[in-house]
């Protein structure tokens, strides 16, 4: 029997063995470094040797490129070493299915016939900016019977305050089509560093600065199952980090030219 092995490194990083607890680490300074360690550790420790791994689930963010890049590469590696079979899956669509069931477990979701629970998903982006998604409830179910949540807002980084507008544009257009009352729970890092600003979300529910990968065996149990289903309904999706922000680095432009003279332009 084969196992299913979890890498994310969108928020320190997360390794575990579907099923188990996983490992942690949120030092940013050292959580690549120990990335390699903590892959053995954690399928040694489920009593699996590499050759069993017969699944690879990898975060693809949407987070800063480094270290995102870095569970990216390793996952890539072991997959081809091993034969695994890779599967991308962005970490802020699970989040929504995690909500119900955060809510659920706290008996706070409510009726579904008069109450409707949207889940606006984020990320830190850094530099005063979030990653994030808003999403329907996954409380339909698609020909196969699993649970889809659809994107109200597709993925994207914005400033709060510009998501708060967004946000809050998409839910009125959304209200109008029903009759049910609405919440938006934020949930995702960062939502504690920028509450102030995204308490200006109108039908505003819960605020939690946590992941479903915080959660976990349960958490790692949700996003791999999250994953399979978005593998099955696009098995070719390519496994490249979501990184979203426009590189840094531009081409430079030429040199104005002083006064005319000609030799100020570049020259091979």
């Amino acid at each position: 029997m084969g196992c299913t092995l979890v890498i994310d490194t969108s928020y320190g990083s997360t390794v575990g063995v579907v099923g188990r607890e996983p490992i942690v680490e949120t030092d940013s300074r050292t959580h690549v470094e120990r990335l390699q360690p903590n892959i053995a550790k954690a399928v040694t420790e489920a009593g699996f040797t590499p050759r069993d791994i017969d699944t690879v689930i990898v975060g693809t963010g949407p987070a800063p490129f480094t270290g995102l890049r870095a569970g990216i590469v390793t996952a890539k590696a072991l997959a081809f070493a091993t034969g695994a079979t890779l599967i991308g899956h962005d970490i802020l669509q699970p989040q929504a299915q995690w909500n119900l069931i955060r809510r659920s477990g706290a008996e706070t979701l409510g009726d579904p016939g008069t109450r409707h629970v949207l889940t606006l998903a984020v990320n830190d982006a850094r530099r005063r900016q979030l990653y994030f998604a808003l999403y329907d409830s996954p409380l339909g179910r698609d020909a196969d019977g699993a649970a889809e949540a659809r994107p109200l807002i597709a993925m994207d980084i914005d400033y709060p305050s510009s998501i708060v507008e967004r946000v809050n544009e998409a839910v009125r257009d959304y209200a109008s089509g029903t009759d049910r009352d609405i919440v938006v729970d934020v949930i995702g890092h960062g939502t504690a560093k920028y509450a102030d600003a995204l308490r200006g979300i109108e039908r505003l529910g819960d605020m939690d600065d946590a992941s479903v990968l915080d959660q976990g065996a349960q958490g790692l149990s949700i996003f791999a199952a999250d994953a399979v289903t978005a593998h099955g309904n696009s098995p070719q999706a390519p496994v490249e980090p979501l990184y979203l922000r426009r590189p840094d680095a531009q081409v430079p432009a030429p040199l104005k030219h002083v006064l005319g003279h000609e030799g100020a332009e570049r020259r091979d």
